[in-house]
C-alpha cells in the first residue's frame, strides 16, 4: 500500500442501499489472489452490457479520475470477501462514504488501503444534492472531510488502522517495522520453561 495522503477528487454518486460482495466483485472474479486488475472487473454486472461494453448510463463509466464514492446505507453487506476492497481500490477508489458499512467490509477496507468514511444522513443528503462530480477534499491525518461548499466534515476512525493507512501498511508491515527491537527482546529471555519437568 502506499502511505494515504490529502486528496481532492470528484464525487461518483450510486445511491443504492445494501450494495453487496457480490455487486462489487461478482463471485467469478474470485478465482485469483492477486489484486491487480481487479478494477477492471468491480461493479463488473453494472458496469458493462451483455456484449462486454461500457454502459454510458453507469456513473463510474462518467466521471474520470474519481476516486471517492457516495453510496446508499449498509455499504459492502453479504459475504466477508476481501477481493471487494481489493477490486475498489485497484479501480483507483480512496475512499467510500456511506451512512453505514457492513462490519467485515469496514475492517478489510482499512485493511487495504480504502478508507470508509461513516457520515450523518444530514451530511449524505447533503452530497447526495451537491451531485456527482462535485469535489470533496480527505484528510485522514485530520480526519476531516471537505464537501464542495467548504463544510469540513469529521469522521471516526480507529487510531491503530488510521496509523497504518498514513504509513501505507498492513498489520504484518507495521510489526516488522519493530523488528529489531523484537530480536532484541526475543534475545534477552532464556530458554521457555519446559513444563515436562514437573510430570
Amino acid at each position: 500500500m502506499n502511505p494515504f495522503t490529502p486528496f481532492e477528487s470528484p464525487v461518483a454518486i450510486l445511491p443504492v442501499d445494501n450494495i453487496d460482495t457480490d455487486q462489487i466483485i461478482p463471485a467469478r472474479f474470485l478465482k485469483t489472489t492477486t489484486k491487480e486488475g481487479l478494477g477492471k472487473a468491480a461493479f463488473s454486472d453494472w458496469r458493462y452490457d451483455t456484449a462486454g461494453e461500457p454502459r454510458p448510463d453507469f456513473v463510474l463509466n462518467q466521471i474520470q479520475g474519481v476516486q471517492v464514492l457516495l453510496a446508499g446505507d449498509n455499504f459492502g453487506c453479504g459475504s466477508s470477501r476481501e477481493h471487494a476492497p481489493w477490486a475498489l481500490t485497484d479501480f483507483g477508489l480512496r475512499a467510500v462514504i456511506s451512512t453505514s458499512f457492513a462490519d467485515i467490509f469496514f475492517g478489510n477496507a482499512l485493511k487495504n488501503g480504502l478508507l470508509p468514511i461513516k457520515v450523518s444522513p444530514e451530511v449524505h443528503a447533503s452530497l447526495l444534492a451537491q451531485g456527482s462530480g462535485a469535489k470533496v477534499k480527505v484528510d485522514l491525518e485530520a480526519q476531516t472531510l471537505t464537501l464542495a461548499d467548504g463544510t469540513a466534515i469529521g469522521f471516526p476512525v480507529d487510531p491503530f488502522s488510521k496509523r497504518c493507512m498514513l504509513l501505507g501498511v498492513d498489520e504484518l508491515g507495521y510489526l516488522l517495522q519493530f523488528e529489531r527491537e523484537i530480536a532484541e527482546f526475543e534475545g534477552g529471555h532464556t530458554a521457555p520453561y519446559d513444563t515436562r519437568s514437573v510430570l
